[in-house]
């Protein structure tokens, strides 16, 4: 037995369909068992809200042991888990290949799933029908000047009947909803550059439902940014990755949407294609989860090994061929947020090294949780939660005095941009993708959707 692992962590499949990821006896003697080893350790302390509640729960009760606390107090911890997965990749001691076998994130999905079991398949009112953000967007698409006047903090009044019948939070900054989905506004092929240094590479650029139906516009810097190396895209969209649905422990809904998107993408991955994803949720879920929920699906695994991050994707054009030249310099510093779903992905901070090609580049890298978590910062329940995590990130961001903000987690930055917004009444930063910015110092105009920069308080 070793104290703690020194090895890369490795994660082993979840086994979702077996009764015994379901039952309730088996489920709780192994939440007792990890709890019990996050007791005695405690490292991951300082993360999310999840850690916090546990210890607390413990020593407020009659041993400060686990033996004496009762497992109806274990649901809080549950749901302040926002799956972020920095305790498996960053923190814990205890990850695989250790003889402990601590997964505390899959953990928590399990217990989510077996919630969910027990309510009879369905996702609590909002949560649930947030996730399903395909159809909404779809539904408020063709009134989305109305829906963002409706959603805007500034309107107070209108926004407390929204939480009242809702459940989102009224102080909690929505994003802006474009008129056309980037699919539809940037359809067909761009001019590529004749004498590009990566002439030959060939991508499918996986919009991913955010960027799709609200940032627009980092479609289109994807796009002309490599076709500026050469590159030959086409932007797909087949359906969302399912992210929203994993957090609300839906595994079967995440598996047929995998099961749907994969083989969609995987005729482009045949065709001699990579896929690039532009939101680091939906990479991870290509990569990882859905590998990890299907281990034995050919289609997901082909699909898995072909996608890449868009920062890791022109990090390797940079070293391989080298990047188009036109880059020019940017004024004022850069604060780059590593998103936890960026983090997780294993391949280093992308997002920093892309921006740093950019000439005199001032680049801070943040490598705190934003606390959004998903639908975890919109809801009215756990929406202070998600600020008071934020609360620091924000003011490590502050203390840069960036003039740029970028997250390749698009709601990150637009929690992190409000909570700026509240603790200072100085300029905020410009928030945008690290993609945007790089398409900015190519002297790229890239048009913002039409509200997508309204002040948020």
């Amino acid at each position: 037995m070793k104290e703690g692992s020194l090895e890369a962590p490795t994660r082993h499949p979840l086994d979702w369909q077996s009764a015994d990821f379901y039952n309730t006896e088996s489920l709780d003697t192994e939440l007792r068992r990890v709890f019990d080893v996050c007791h005695g350790c405690r490292r991951c302390f300082s993360l999310c809200d999840s850690f916090p509640r546990l210890f607390d729960l413990i020593d407020e009760a009659p041993t400060g042991e686990l033996d004496s606390v009762g497992s109806e107090g274990f649901g809080p911890v549950v749901d302040a888990c926002t799956l972020c997965d920095m305790c498996f990749m960053t923190k814990c001691p205890y990850v695989p290949p250790h003889p402990f076998n601590i997964d505390f994130p899959h953990l928590m999905l399990r217990a989510r799933a077996k919630q969910l079991r027990d309510n009879g398949g369905k996702a609590p009112f909002p949560s649930g029908h947030l996730a399903r953000i395909d159809r909404n967007a779809k539904l408020m698409q063709w009134i989305a000047p109305l829906v963002n006047w409706v959603t805007n903090v500034r309107h107070t009044f209108i926004r407390k009947l929204l939480q009242a019948v809702s459940g989102i939070d009224a102080r909690a900054a929505l994003p802006a909803l474009a008129r056309r989905s980037a699919v539809a506004d940037n359809a067909g092929a761009f001019e590529t550059a004749a004498d590009a240094k990566a002439q030959g590479r060939k991508v499918a650029i996986f919009a991913t439902c955010y960027v799709n139906y609200y940032q627009t516009q980092a479609a289109r810097a994807a796009r002309q940014v490599l076709e500026l190396q050469g590159v030959e895209t086409h932007l797909v969209y087949p359906g969302c990755c399912a992210m929203p649905h994993l957090e609300h422990g839906n595994i079967e809904e995440v598996v047929n949407q995998a099961k749907k998107v994969s083989a969609e993408l995987v005729k482009w991955v045949n065709d001699g294609y990579d896929i690039v994803t532009l939101t680091a949720s939906c990479g991870l879920m290509l990569k990882s989860e859905w590998p990890l929920l299907l281990p034995d699906d050919g289609t997901v695994a082909t699909l898995a090994k072909a996608t890449h991050d868009i920062d890791e994707y022109v990090v390797d054009i940079a070293r391989n061929e080298g990047l188009a030249d036109g880059l020019r310099p940017i004024p004022g510093g850069v604060a780059v947020h590593m998103a936890c779903h960026a983090r997780a992905q294993n391949v280093g901070p992308k997002a920093a090294e892309m921006l740093k090609l950019i000439p005199d580049a001032e680049i801070n890298v943040i490598e705190r949780c934003s606390g959004h978590g998903g639908t975890f910062g919109l809801l009215a329940e756990t929406h202070d939660v998600a600020v008071k995590i934020a609360k620091p990130t924000a003011r490590a961001i502050q203390k840069t005095q960036a003039a740029h903000l970028v997250s390749d987690c698009p709601l990150a930055a637009k929690h992190l941009e409000q909570q700026l917004e509240n603790i200072s009444e100085a300029e905020t930063p410009t928030t945008s993708y690290p993609i945007t910015l790089l398409a900015k110092a190519y002297g790229i105009d890239i048009p913002g959707n039409e509200q997508e920069n309204r002040k948020t308080a």
